[in-house]
């Protein structure tokens, strides 16, 4: 516990100046680093024929988002068809399957990196290269993107502007996600990571037999999973490799890269809306300002803690049920006092693997360290709750747009009981906001929900389910959680590589992605061209702890009304079973 407790504080220190270095990057302000940015972006803008001071609506940036994907879809489909030409390509890798291929590509374009197959043997290095780490940086760079554009409609500086997207790509990626990397890959290969163009390595084993090492550009491919919250592994069995993640210490590191950056979100967030009352001269309130206001800015502040209390809430029953062992191996003789070791690395514990997973699937990364199907029933349901729930923080700044979301269903809902119109950051919600927001909330339980009905219901959804009763249940709605949210990791006793579970994970991945990320657009869009409104004594505030606390309770209560029956049915039927 106590390692755990003094990882967050580490996180919560580092997540500061991170959090007020994309700040600056998103608000157009000044960096260190500006002398030598300013000369990358500026050959990249004159190539690619942008003008950075074009401005776009929420319509032409959704547009150009959805465009610049959909052409790299294509050109990434096609190289993963033909990857198995002798280029990049020593482990002689065949060209991949057509669903496969589907799958893939809109796996890793949606930031979900979600793997019907194994990378060290589906993969060529020329796809890992061209196909995958390029999709992780690109993919993750529109998430980002995506929520600076959202936040500046929120903040209002202007009625019809929300920023050029191609900007915001470039910017994200040379500035954070570049550098960052860098020095990220540097520290795992420092750590053992390998980083090479070599093929397979094979060697005999103490007990007398032959094994085949992986090689290849791992520690490149490891840092951007990580870092732009994608989780794809090198290979197959991702982090809980020793060649992907082999100390503690590169366990941190692959920590902290998935949990920087959308935390960073949050006080990017506080310190623009800080802007815009500035610039309003709506004086901040009176009194003396506090560190955590200076930090995360008044409405960061609450929405941090209210997804802070969400993830402790979420890690704390997550490290007790592994803690508790499995009572069938007590009962059959085994001690079972290091707690529920199946599919855990001895190097890292009950500890850093209840860290681990309930990190990955909160900040939907999607990379594991742990086998998650080896998870006690509860164990295994915190991860995809908060897939379900996709506010616990998220990935790539999607996880801030989503809590919004519920801020602003929150406001409304307070509203009614006092009979006031809603208010949030100084706008009024009213009817267009309040459909877009129930409409884009609705969604991703729908996906969740129906093509888990889908797939329990027809033959060959069934086909893949190898677990019978309620842990076939549990992976089939972790397999449509993990593809809505966008994470990536599974259950991975579920045999998924299948024209219907490629087909219907890739419509799930992408329409989980790109619904939301419009309709958020057009809510913002909607919001800016609003008027001010002044604070009264009837407004409520939405900068306060208070808040945070209903807004924990809000997603809460929506969970329970939209995914409690089904879990009931899965692991938390699974948990009574195996204690009764």
């Amino acid at each position: 516990m106590l390692q755990i407790i003094l990882t967050i504080i580490l996180y919560l220190i580092m997540v500061v100046p991170v959090g007020i270095y994309v700040y600056h990057i998103a608000a157009g302000k000044h960096t260190f680093a500006d002398p030598v940015f300013d000369c990358v972006d500026g050959f990249i803008f004159k190539i690619g024929g942008v003008d950075p001071a074009s401005g776009m609506s929420w319509k032409r940036y959704a547009a150009a988002l959805v465009g610049t994907n959909a052409v790299m879809i294509l050109l990434g489909y096609i190289i993963l068809r033909i990857q198995s030409i002798p280029l990049f390509n020593p482990n002689g890798i065949e060209g991949m399957e057509e669903s496969l291929s589907f799958n893939t590509i809109i796996s890793f374009m949606t930031n979900t990196n979600l793997q019907h197959y194994s990378g060290e043997s589906g993969l060529s290095y020329l796809s890992q290269m061209l196909v995958i780490i390029f999709m992780m940086f690109v993919s993750a760079a529109t998430g980002y993107a995506a929520c600076i554009a959202f936040i500046r409609g929120l903040a209002g500086k202007s009625k019809d502007n929300v920023g050029n997207f191609f900007v915001d790509l470039v910017r994200i990626i040379t500035r954070v996600l570049l550098p960052f990397s860098i020095v990220g890959g540097l520290l795992l290969v420092w750590q053992g990571v390998p980083q090479n163009f070599s093929g397979n390595v094979v060697v005999d084993t103490i007990e007398g037999t032959k094994q085949v090492i992986a090689m290849g550009p791992v520690a490149a491919l490891e840092i951007i999973k990580h870092l732009g919250t994608n989780g794809g592994g090198f290979l197959g069995a991702n982090s809980s490799t020793p060649i992907e993640n082999p100390t503690i210490l590169s366990n941190l590191i692959e920590l902290y890269s998935m949990m920087l950056l959308p935390g960073a979100c949050v006080i990017t967030f506080g310190k623009m809306v800080r802007d815009r009352k500035k610039l309003e001269k709506q004086p901040e309130k009176a009194g003396h300002k506090s560190l955590s206001v200076w930090m995360y800015g008044r409405e960061g502040r609450s929405i941090f803690t209210a997804m802070g209390i969400l993830f402790v809430i979420g890690l704390s029953v997550c490290f007790w049920a592994e803690s508790q062992g499995n009572p069938a191996l007590a009962d059959a003789g085994l001690s079972q006092s290091m707690g529920s070791m199946e599919g855990k690395e001895v190097r890292f514990g009950i500890a850093q693997s209840s860290l681990f997973t309930t990190t990955t699937t909160s900040f939907t990364t999607g990379t594991v360290n742990n086998m998650h199907d080896t998870l006690t029933p509860l164990g295994g349901m915190i991860p995809m709750l908060h897939m379900m729930l996709n506010v616990v923080f998220g990935g790539k700044g999607v996880g801030l747009m989503n809590m919004i979301l519920y801020a602003i269903l929150a406001v409304f809902i307070c509203g009614l009981m006092i009979g006031r119109t809603p208010e949030y950051l100084g706008k009024k919600i009213e009817g267009r906001e309040m459909k877009l927001t129930a409409l884009c909330i609705i969604i991703h339980p729908l996906l969740i929900l129906a093509f888990s009905a889908l797939a329990v219901g027809t033959q060959a959804g069934q086909a893949g389910i190898t677990n019978p009763g309620f842990h076939g249940l549990s992976q089939v709605l972790y397999e449509y959680a993990s593809s809505a949210a966008n994470n990536g990791s599974g259950f991975e006793g579920l045999a998924d590589n299948t024209l219907f579970w490629n087909i219907t994970t890739g419509l799930a991945m992408f329409f989980g992605r790109y619904l939301s990320i419009v309709i958020q657009l057009a809510i913002a869009g909607s919001l800016m061209k609003k008027r001010f409104v002044n604070e009264s004594v009837g407004t409520l505030h939405t900068d306060t702890i208070s808040f945070a606390v209903i807004l924990v309770f809000v997603v809460y209560i929506f969970a329970a009304l939209t995914f409690f029956p089904v879990l009931a049915l899965g692991p938390i039927a699974e948990h009574l079973t195996l204690w009764a």
